[in-house]
């Protein structure tokens, strides 16, 4: 009769209440399960009213005790209780055991895309959004927050370099976006992450608006979603060179009214970057502020690249603590333990903090001899790589960067694992190749790069490097190569599949198959814009007139004399004046002697005695030296020596005995 009586009380206080009566809904919960702790509908109401308070941790508590029975009626409830408490592992663990039925539910697939969003299993959570997106059975306003968690999600795949998972369309911002300030302010964060500031300060400023605008939130609420659109509007301007205007914005900006800890210790990061409350030139203060401002608790985590950031932050105000040692060994551990190769930007990052702490900031000679043995050691290290190869073009010598990439591209292509594929074909690690076989002007070798990295991505079925593929497309057309240009139409032809309002994919694969295939391009030619629009300024008799204009060539040098018709006029002679020594007297014959050493002169009058007994060696009656001739070996010539003075007297007779 009390179950009854309290389930009764309960039901009519359901009824009665609204949205707002969670704390009196808890209230009727705990009372009927005080007088029946069997009742499982009034158990899962208590539940469901703490989570609606955000009492996660007593919400689990609940379903703990309510034994094996409650836990499967509640296991959405938990999975959501779990997801939001930060255990995502046991949340995604809790929802996989659901039945079929609701497996199959709209609500599943919400909270399965939310954890696998907070998981950083991005491309699964823009899958179920799409997949959901799609569907015509959405509820009443389940449009708008589709949109609003959909943009967020292709926001961290642009921020993770997963923007090729996306289709083109999916990746470029429309006007839909500029109807509400949640669906501004992500789809600027879009933008943000693929570089496009100008276009993602446009979006700040109407997010902004229509949230100041707005009348369904109160004036806290406002200032809560006002906080985060103003740090991103600080970041972008900083980034667009607008310093004066970012630090202005970032001191009206007070980071301990941000109420989500993470926005809250991006937002300090940033303030302590541009410059605001701590001096530049103090690397120990920095370190100090950092550490106080960028610690979190367990529940509050930042994403991957929020983290990979504020921990290059760090190293590099510890490369100007000189804490050089520190750096080598925490960096070189990180490196050793993650895959390898790995085209990944936080394991390429640490390779070339690395590098600097080794070389202790140096450039230049010096920093190369310290680090290419390094490379002998870590030959895999694409950060150590690339870093190299900048020290080699910053001295203007792209000879050895070119063979040491060379020879790192060839060890990919022979390794065994596939994944050394990705590695080897990576849209940056590809465009480095081009760019310095471009400044050596080896265009078959660029052809050759981009022909092979066409193939590699056209294989690929879900990813796809739409803008490599659209660059090698265009370059591999100018090419006379039969088997080129039939890849840069296939390559076209696969851009065009996956997206057809790809304008630049549209021309190409007209231009690919104009001559070969024209049905093929038929229904193509309607999509691009008429010759005649596209010619309809242009003066075709001034171009006549003017004639064909060329690009100066580098002519290569030439041996051969040029022909007799286009030899320079010869420049006059120039003659020399004629100097004249400091005592010359015009008449006067010169000595004819003045040619010969002062000693061989017959002016010369040696002093000194020995002078003077060589004087008389060579006059008239002095002592004659006899010279001979004596002939080299070989027949190389011959040479005058002195002959040696016989010996004077005869020959000494040998003394003696007495």
């Amino acid at each position: 009769m009390a179950n009854a009586a309290a389930t009764a009380t309960l039901t009519s206080l359901l009824r009665a209440s609204t949205i707002e009566d969670h704390d009196e809904i808890l209230k009727a919960a705990n009372a009927a399960v005080k007088a029946s702790k069997r009742d499982i509908d009034a158990q899962h109401t208590r539940v469901v009213a703490l989570l609606k308070l955000d009492r996660f941790d007593d919400a689990l508590r609940a379903v703990a005790e309510g034994g094996d029975e409650l836990e499967k009626e509640c296991l959405f409830e938990k999975s959501y209780a779990l997801y939001k408490s930060g255990q995502l592992q046991d949340a995604e663990k809790t929802l996989g055991a659901a039945s079929n039925t609701f497996k199959s539910s709209r609500a599943f697939h919400h909270l399965g895309a939310q954890i696998a969003y907070r998981a950083e299993k991005f491309p699964y959570a823009a899958d179920t959004y799409r997949h959901l997106s799609q569907e015509s059975r959405g509820l009443p306003g389940e449009e708008n927050d589709l949109n609003i968690n959909f943009l967020a999600t292709k926001a961290q795949l642009e921020w993770n370099g997963l923007g090729n998972l996306l289709e083109h369309q999916e990746r470029q911002p429309s006007r839909d976006h500029l109807e509400a300030f949640e669906t501004a302010y992500n789809a600027a964060c879009n933008c943000i992450a693929r570089a496009d500031f100008m276009r993602a300060s446009v979006f700040l400023n109407r997010a902004q608006h229509l949230c100041e605008a707005s009348e369904d939130l109160s004036a806290d609420e406002k200032k809560a979603e006002l906080l985060p659109i103003m740090v991103q509007q600080a970041y972008v301007l900083a980034s667009l060179g607008k310093a004066a205007e970012a630090e202005a914005l970032q001191k009206s900006i007070v980071s301990s009214d941000i109420p989500e800890a993470p926005t809250r210790a991006v937002a300090q990061n940033n303030q302590v970057a541009i410059g605001l409350g701590v001096s530049q030139t103090n690397p120990f203060l920095i370190q100090r502020v950092l550490d106080s401002y960028t610690q979190l608790s367990n529940s509050d985590t930042l994403f991957d690249y929020q983290a990979s950031i504020l921990r290059r932050n760090r190293y590099a105000v510890d490369l100007q603590m000189q804490k050089f040692d520190g750096i080598r060994k925490s960096t070189s551990k990180i490196i050793l333990q993650s895959e390898s190769p790995t085209a990944s930007v936080e394991t390429a990052g640490l390779g070339v903090i690395n590098a600097a702490a080794h070389t202790h900031v140096q450039t230049g000679a010096t920093a190369l001899k310290q680090i290419l043995p390094l490379l002998e050691k870590r030959p895999a290290d694409l950060g150590l790589l690339l870093t190299i190869i900048q020290l080699y073009m910053q001295m203007k010598n792209p000879g050895p960067a070119l063979t040491l990439l060379e020879a790192f591209l060839k060890r990919l292509e022979t390794a065994a694992a596939p994944d050394y594929e990705d590695v080897r074909f990576a849209p940056g690690l590809v465009a480095v190749a081009v760019a310095l076989y471009r400044l050596q002007g080896r265009q078959n070798n660029i052809r050759a790069e981009l022909a092979k990295a066409s193939t590699y991505w056209r294989s690929k079925a879900k990813e796809s490097a739409a803008s490599l593929l659209r660059e090698a497309g265009v370059e591999l057309l100018t090419s006379s190569d039969p088997d080129h240009i039939a890849s840069a139409g296939q390559t076209f032809e696969s851009l065009v599949a996956k997206s057809d309002q790809d304008t630049v994919a549209t021309a190409g694969l007209v231009a690919a198959f104009a001559n070969n295939d024209y049905p093929k391009i038929e229904s193509y030619l309607q999509t691009l814009t008429p010759v005649e629009r596209l010619t309809s300024g242009v003066n075709v008799d001034a171009l006549v007139e003017a004639g064909v204009a060329s690009t100066p060539t580098a002519v290569p040098s030439s041996k051969k004399r040029p022909a007799a018709d286009s030899l320079p006029e010869k420049a006059a002679k120039r003659h020399r004046k004629i100097r004249l020594p400091k005592n010359y007297e015009e008449g006067k014959q010169p000595d004819p002697e003045r040619w010969l050493p002062l000693r061989d002169r017959s002016t010369y009058r040696p002093k000194g005695k020995k002078g003077k007994k060589r004087a008389q060696e060579m006059t008239q009656g002095g002592m004659v030296r006899e010279e001979e001739t004596l002939e080299l070996v070989g027949g190389a010539g011959a040479v005058k020596v002195e002959k040696a003075p016989a010996p004077q007297g005869g020959k000494k007779k040998k003394k003696g005995k007495k």
